[in-house]
């Protein structure tokens, strides 16, 4: 045992040692790579390996339980009832909303469950070696946002797990100035939830099945609880259920598609870069995918309802409408129910976690090793953001900053909405499901499209659906700005961005098309001469003697690839 410590505390050093220079944090080249000879890859960035086809349709499910099961679906329904519409809005825009979003999720998510690729890479068939790098870019912004926020309300469910032990943990004194916008309390709730949540984070996305069960049972648990027992202390449900209407005629017309369009562009990360996680699941499982069409709206039903209950049950016993579930156990004392609170609190840390994860840390990293991957793996990337994020952007003066901030994270899903439109028109109208994938990993390959790496298509496409939004999302962040009828295409701004998108790459690829990347078959193998031998590379396993038989197309570049017809592939 003494051996081994030393062994473990000599390797340490060691290592540290090395990482003081640059050539340190290379992280190995994998040899399955289809990269070129001058480029760097690792094994994040590659097709997924066998190995690591761990998802099945249960892991999916646990995924989406995991990733809906949050704070903010509790309080959806909040912002709908406080613009002067009533539960049965909320409730149709919920499950519509999230319907819709359901297109993009199984359109996308087909691509990474069928090629086994991770977003960024994906994103290369349709928008050119370099300008995927840009939509990349605005994903990894959108996430770490996202994260920090999450973050934060992570630190306020661990505030009521220890007040619920030690109340007086309340009444730590405040040693931060009032500029800085946190007290040393919540200083310390958000250090203690940000260490309990890092390990966690490290976790490889192939091995989260069981964190993703154990988050699905444990809210639900929770939220099913807290339901009863807000019923029984109000002896009903409330009152919520008779609310009228407080607009009328046009305006609560646009007023519903604009909720029905935010419950929409809510989703619009996951809708983006969902090939991040579908890439896992084994080509056994691939109706997994479609899942998710009854998932989505089921979860997000099922928590706005209870959501919806217990805030009319607040209204009965403490005198006022209550959404937010961490400030409705903050009313909980006594021994019952600081156990109660306790419990809460804790479900909610699990959620904040499992949000973390699905929605925004590893996407973030999937990111950031396509943009370096010579320097940075998944694990690493991880380690970013939940640095940057929990710290340096400081997320307690987001949350707590003016509400024009916060409505301006919301529009990003104006630059989103194309994003998702293009990889999936690429894929099933353009391509037909038929992608060249060595020549992904091609600088100078087939999908560089023109000297610049840009698919002038998507240049177009992406304008088309983001100009029209812009002003309204300028109203949205200065309200004083007059913008006139273009208010009414932001209020629909995810339903325009990607219809608008999709049907516009759809018919310039037609009329104009890409010729070098469209082809007959789905190319998964490339060959390499090898001492004169050729071998097939199929980017899982070594490279292996190509037997006599084989089909081979050549792509653009005069590269030999082995084209494989099977129905497996297409």
């Amino acid at each position: 045992m003494a051996d081994s410590i030393r062994l473990r505390i000599a390797s340490i050093k060691q290592g540290s040692k090395e990482k003081r220079k640059p050539s340190g944090w290379i992280i190995p080249r994998q040899k399955s790579s289809f990269g070129d000879d001058d480029a760097w890859t690792n094994i994040d960035t590659d097709v997924t390996p066998l190995e690591r086809q761990t998802w099945t349709a249960w892991t999916m499910a646990g995924f989406w339980f995991s990733d809906a099961l949050n704070a903010q679906g509790w309080q959806a329904p909040a912002s709908i009832i406080a613009i002067g519409l009533t539960w049965r809005e909320s409730i149709i825009c919920i499950i519509f909303g999230s319907l819709v979003c359901t297109v993009p999720l199984v359109l996308n998510g087909a691509i990474g469950q069928r090629l086994h690729v991770p977003f960024p890479v994906a994103l290369r068939s349709g928008f050119g070696w370099h300008f995927a790098r840009f939509a990349v870019v605005v994903r990894m912004t959108t996430a770490l946002f996202w994260h920090a926020i999450q973050t934060y309300t992570g630190s306020t469910a661990i505030t009521q797990c220890i007040r619920a032990i030690w109340p007086s943990y309340l009444d730590i004194p405040n040693h931060i100035p009032e500029s800085i916008g946190i007290t040393t309390q919540q200083m310390v709730s958000h250090l203690i939830f940000w260490l309990i949540q890092f390990p966690i984070l490290l976790t490889p996305p192939h091995k989260l099945m069981w964190f993703f069960i154990f988050k699905t049972f444990i809210v639900t648990f929770t939220s099913v609880g807290v339901v009863i027992a807000m019923t029984q202390k109000a002896g009903g449900t409330g009152d919520i259920w008779d609310q009228g209407y407080t607009v009328h005629g046009s305006t609560r017309s646009w007023l519903i598609l604009s909720s029905f369009s935010s419950i929409t562009g809510g989703w619009a990360t996951m809708a983006t870069n969902i090939p991040d996680f579908t890439r896992y699941i084994g080509d056994k499982h691939n109706k997994a995918i479609y899942y998710q069409v009854g998932l989505l709206p089921f979860i997000q039903l099922f928590l706005g309802m209870f959501g919806i209950i217990s805030c009319s049950a607040a209204k009965v016993v403490y005198g006022e409408y209550i959404w937010d579930p961490l400030q409705l156990a903050s009313k909980w004392d006594g021994p019952a129910g600081r156990a109660g609170a306790f419990f809460v609190g804790f479900s909610w840390v699990v959620a904040q976690i499992g949000t973390n994860l699905s929605a925004n840390v590893i996407s973030f990293a999937n990111d950031f090793t396509s943009l370096f991957p010579k320097y940075i793996n998944i694990r690493r990337g991880v380690i970013v953001c939940t640095i940057i994020a929990a710290w340096i952007m400081v997320p307690w003066k987001i949350v707590h900053s003016a509400a024009s901030l916060l409505n301006f994270m919301s529009g990003l899903g104006i630059f989103l909405a194309p994003i998702a439109a293009i990889l999936a028109s690429d894929y099933w109208v353009t391509k037909k499901k038929h992608i060249d994938v060595p020549a992904l990993y091609k600088r100078h390959g087939r999908y560089r499209y023109n000297a610049a790496g840009t698919n002038w298509r998507t240049v177009v496409s992406f304008l088309l659906s983001v100009v029209p939004n812009l002003p309204g999302m300028a109203a949205q962040v200065n309200p004083k700005l007059e913008v006139h009828g273009a208010q009414y295409i932001y209020n629909m701004f995810y339903l325009w961005g990607f219809t608008s998108a999709f049907l516009c790459y759809a018919i310039l690829s037609h009329f104009f098309p890409a010729t070098e990347t469209i082809i007959p078959e789905t190319i998964k193998e490339e060959v390499e001469v090898i001492g004169g031998v050729e071998y097939r590379n199929d980017g899982f396993n070594a490279p292996v003697k190509i037997e006599k038989g084989s089909t081979r197309t050549r792509s653009q570049d005069g590269n030999e690839k082995t084209a494989m017809a099977s129905a497996d592939y297409v």
